[in-house]
């Protein structure tokens, strides 16, 4: 029902810019153009052309108009929520079960919590930072806090990258998050100056 609901709003708001009976036949055809392209890729079987594939087929369904684009980005969030299930399974081999769930609130937590600090100091170039602090605060409460930390950290940088941020400063981002999260000092990306209750 809520997948349902959340169709129609969609449907609804890109409707604005899209005729609504356009929008169901671009969302399936640009589903098919996604599977064209995972499938060539599949076939081909090329090493490093991965990338390729993945640009080909977000291109392709994003020709078809906004259906297209919301049939592509859909997909690509299942992909990321399905990565996380099993990440949580393999994670869950080492961890002990009915820690898990606590760990990764409280690692969401840590994430909030350098989040917040980081627009109260408003301080420049302290982003990477409070990334490295809010994924080593997390992952220092197990495997689930681990765990929530790059979920976290890899959907917020998804989403800052469909809003146009260039992919460097994204790679930026994603190195001091895994930093973090092995156990790195985040003061390596502390800048001059900040004070010191961050």
């Amino acid at each position: 029902m809520k997948l349902i609901l959340a169709g129609l709003v969609l449907m609804f708001v890109v409707g604005i810019e899209a005729q609504w009976y356009n929008f169901p036949r671009e969302a399936y055809q640009g589903s098919k153009d996604m599977w064209r392209a995972y499938q060539d890729m599949k076939e081909a079987n090329w090493k490093n052309s991965d990338k390729y594939f993945h640009a080909r087929g977000n291109h392709d369904a994003a020709q078809r108009g906004a259906g297209g684009r919301w049939a592509a980005e859909v997909i690509r969030l299942m992909k990321l929520i399905l990565a996380g299930l099993v990440l949580m399974f393999v994670v869950g081999i080492e961890a002990q079960w009915y820690n898990f769930p606590r760990e990764a609130y409280q690692g969401s937590k840590d994430m909030w919590r350098a989040y917040q600090d980081m627009k109260e100091a408003n301080w420049k170039n302290s982003d990477k930072y409070f990334h490295a602090r809010g994924n080593h605060d997390a992952a220092q409460r197990g495997a689930g806090g681990r765990w929530a930390a790059e979920v976290i950290s890899d959907a917020r940088e998804m989403i800052q990258s469909n809003s146009g941020r260039g992919h460097e400063d994204s790679a930026a981002d994603q190195e001091a998050n895994r930093w973090g999260r092995d156990g790195g000092d985040p003061n390596r990306y502390r800048p001059a100056g900040l004070p010191e209750k961050y």
